[in-house]
C-alpha cells in the first residue's frame, strides 16, 4: 500500500460528532506516552500529521485523519481507497480531575462500541516494559465488548532487543492465560519505520474486505 495523502479532518468530543461513517476506520489507542503520535506519523509518512508531545495526555478528543492510499498491485476500480485513521485519548490518563477522566472514559467507550464503520482497533503497548495491568485490562475489555483489535508494540529501538523480545513474549503469555486465540501483533519503531509495511498490508487487506461488504460506501469520496 502506498499513502498518497494524509490530512487532519476534525477533533470530536463525542462519537455522534464524528464524520459520516462512509469509509473504513482504524483507531489507535494506548497508555499515555506510548508513542502513538509518532507511530501514526510513521505509518502515514508525515512527521507533522499528529502532534507529538513529551507531556502525557495531550490527546483529549477523537481525532480523525483522512487517508488516501493506492495499492500498487491493484488495477482499475479498486486501486484508490480513502479511509479514516483515528487518534484516541490514552487510557492511562495524565494528571486530570476525576470528572475529566470519567468524561474521557465515556467518550472512548461510546466511540468503540457504537462507531459503526470501525474496522479494528490498534492497541499500542510500550515494548520497553513488562506487561502492565492497565494494558491487559483494556485488552480484556475489548474482548468482552467483542471489538476486533491488533496489538502494536512500540519503541522497539529504544531498548535492548533481547529485553524487547522478552517483554513481547511475556505480554502474549499473559494473554494466553485467558485468551484461546491471540490477535495479530506487530513490533514497531517509529524511528526505523519497523513494522510499517506489515501494518499497512493488514489495513489494505481489511480495506478490500470493506469494499466487498460495502459496495455503495467504499470510501472513494
Amino acid at each position: 500500500m502506498l499513502i498518497r495523502s494524509a490530512q487532519y479532518v476534525i477533533s470530536s468530543p463525542d462519537y455522534t460528532k464524528c464524520p459520516k461513517p462512509d469509509r473504513p476506520e482504524y483507531a489507535f489507542i494506548g497508555r499515555s506516552n506510548v508513542g502513538k503520535s509518532s507511530l501514526i506519523n510513521m505509518i502515514c509518512n508525515n512527521d507533522k500529521l499528529a502532534k507529538t508531545s513529551a507531556a502525557p495526555g495531550k490527546t483529549q478528543l477523537i481525532n480523525h485523519f483522512q487517508i488516501e492510499s493506492a495499492s500498487p498491485s491493484a488495477k482499475g476500480k479498486g486501486a484508490i481507497m480513502q479511509w479514516y485513521l483515528v487518534d484516541l485519548p490514552g487510557y492511562g490518563f495524565a494528571k486530570a480531575s476525576l470528572a475529566q477522566r470519567k468524561n474521557w472514559e465515556k467518550m472512548i467507550q461510546d466511540y468503540l462500541r457504537k462507531r459503526e464503520n470501525l474496522v479494528t482497533v490498534f492497541i499500542l503497548i510500550d515494548s520497553r516494559h513488562e506487561p502492565q495491568k492497565s494494558d491487559l485490562d483494556f485488552v480484556d475489555q475489548l474482548g468482552k465488548w467483542q471489538i476486533p483489535f491488533c496489538i502494536v508494540f512500540t519503541k522497539a529501538d529504544k531498548e535492548n532487543q533481547r529485553i524487547v523480545s522478552s517483554n513481547v513474549k511475556a505480554f502474549l503469555n499473559k494473554m494466553r492465560e485467558s485468551w484461546q486465540f491471540l490477535p495479530q501483533h506487530f513490533v514497531t519503531s517509529a524511528i526505523k519505520k519497523t513494522g510499517r509495511d506489515k501494518i499497512l498490508q493488514l489495513i489494505e487487506e481489511m480495506n478490500s474486505e470493506w469494499e466487498i461488504s460495502n459496495p455503495f460506501t467504499n470510501g472513494k469520496g
